[in-house]
C-alpha cells in the first residue's frame, strides 16, 4: 500500500482497518517526505494489533521509503495486490503493475453555491471544510463558484466564520508567486496554516482566520491547480447552470468529489448527473462525504481512477466463486 505525504497517518490508519478486516497482511510503501509520521503509525497499528492478540508483524513498512523501493515491492510475487494514494503518475504505475490495483488519484473539488442555499450555512461549512487538515485532503473544497446575486452575502458570511479576503491585486500576485512555482503548489507552503501563509505576504492576522478567500476568474491558477493549501478561489457565475459548467471544467473530468448548496432540487439533480464525482456533497462540508458527520465509514482512499469509490474492508477481498457440480446433490 502505497501512501501519501499528504495524509500520512490517516492513510495507514484507514488502509490497515480495512485490509486486516478483509483478511490480509499489510507492507506499507510510505511517502519519503512523511516516513517518520507513517512509520509511528504503523508502530501504534502492530501495538493495538498485539494487545488484541494478534501476530507479529501483520502490518510492516520500511525504514527508507523510496522510488526503487517501491518498485522493488510492487514486483515481489507475493505480492498479490497493489493499493495506491496519491497523485496520477503513482496511481498510473500502479494500474500497470499487472496486479490486481486499486488507484486512488487526485481532486480538485469544486463547490457551487446558488440563490436558494442557506447562506449562513454554506459559508460556515465551506470554510469548515476547506480549513480541515488546512485543505489536504483531496476530498475538500478547492474553489467556490457563486451564483451573482449571492456572492456578496457569502463573502460575508464567510469572513464571519474565519475566512480572510484578500482584495489587493499586488498581494494577489505577491500570494500566487508565493505559493505556486511553474504552476505547480511549492511543497513547502503544502498544509501550512493560513496565518502563516498571509505572513509571507506581510499580512499579520490572528488564529481565528483559517481560509484565504480571493474572488478570481475560472482561469486564474488559484482556480484551476490543487494546491492543498487553504486558499479558496471564488468564482462569480451568472446563475446555476453556468455555475454548474464551470464546476465541471474546473473539476477536469476526475469525477472525484464536488460539493453544492442549494434547496433546488432540480439544480442538485443536475449538478450530481452532470459531475459524475465519486463524493457528491449536498448541502454540507466536503468531508462529510468521507464519514465525518455524514453517512458511511470513513476512508482515505477514495478509489475513483479504478472504480471501487470509498474503500472498505470488502475493497481488498477477491470475490471468488466456488463451484460444485455432481457432488451432494440429491434427487
Amino acid at each position: 500500500a502505497i501512501t501519501p505525504s499528504t495524509n500520512p497517518s490517516e492513510t495507514v490508519i484507514c488502509n490497515s482497518i480495512g485490509m486486516i478486516a478483509a483478511g490480509n497482511a499489510v507492507i506499507f510503501a510510505p511517502h519519503p517526505g512523511a516516513k517518520r509520521t507513517s512509520i509511528r503509525a504503523v508502530e501504534l497499528i502492530n501495538e493495538a494489533i498485539k494487545k488484541a492478540g494478534g501476530p507479529d508483524n501483520l502490518v510492516v513498512t520500511i525504514t527508507e521509503p523510496s522510488i526503487e523501493n517501491t518498485e522493488k515491492i510492487i514486483a515481489n510475487p507475493n505480492i498479490k495486490m497493489v493499493v495506491a494514494t496519491g497523485g496520477p503518475g503513482v496511481v498510473k504505475t500502479v494500474m500497470s503493475s499487472g496486479k490486481k490495483a486499486i488507484g486512488a488519484g487526485a481532486g480538485n473539488p469544486p463547490v457551487l453555491v446558488d440563490e436558494t442555499a442557506d447562506m449562513e450555512k454554506a459559508a460556515r461549512d465551506i470554510i469548515a471544510g476547506c480549513s480541515f487538515d488546512n485543505n489536504l485532503p483531496c476530498t475538500a473544497e478547492k474553489e467556490v463558484i457563486a451564483v451573482d446575486s449571492i456572492v456578496n452575502y457569502l463573502i460575508f458570511e464567510m469572513q464571519k466564520n474565519g475566512a480572510y479576503l484578500l482584495k489587493d491585486k499586488e498581494l494577489i500576485e505577491k500570494l500566487l508567486s508565493t505559493v505556486l512555482k511553474n504552476n505547480s503548489p511549492d511543497r513547502k507552503y503544502v498544509g501550512k496554516d493560513a496565518k502563516y501563509l498571509l505572513k509571507q505576504i506581510g499580512i499579520e492576522v490572528g488564529d481565528e482566520i483559517k481560509v484565504i478567500i480571493v474572488e478570481t476568474d475560472k482561469n486564474h491558477p488559484f482556480a484551476v491547480e490543487e494546491l492543498l493549501m487553504p486558499i479558496l478561489p471564488i468564482v462569480n457565475v451568472k446563475d446555476a447552470l453556468e455555475g454548474i459548467k464551470v464546476a465541471k471544467e474546473l473539476e477536469k473530468g476526475l469525477r472525484h468529489t464536488a460539493v453544492i448548496h442549494s434547496k433546488n432540487i432540480d439544480i442538485l439533480s443536475k449538478y450530481a448527473r452532470e459531475m459524475e464525482t465519486t463524493i457528491l456533497v449536498k448541502n454540507g462540508p466536503s468531508y462529510a462525504g468521507i464519514g465525518i458527520g455524514g453517512e458511511g465509514h470513513v476512508t482515505f482512499t477514495i478509489a475513483g481512477p479504478t472504480g471501487e469509490g470509498l474503500t472498505s474492508a470488502r475493497s481488498f477481498a477477491r470475490n471468488r466463486r466456488c463451484v460444485l457440480v455432481g457432488g451432494f446433490s440429491i434427487k
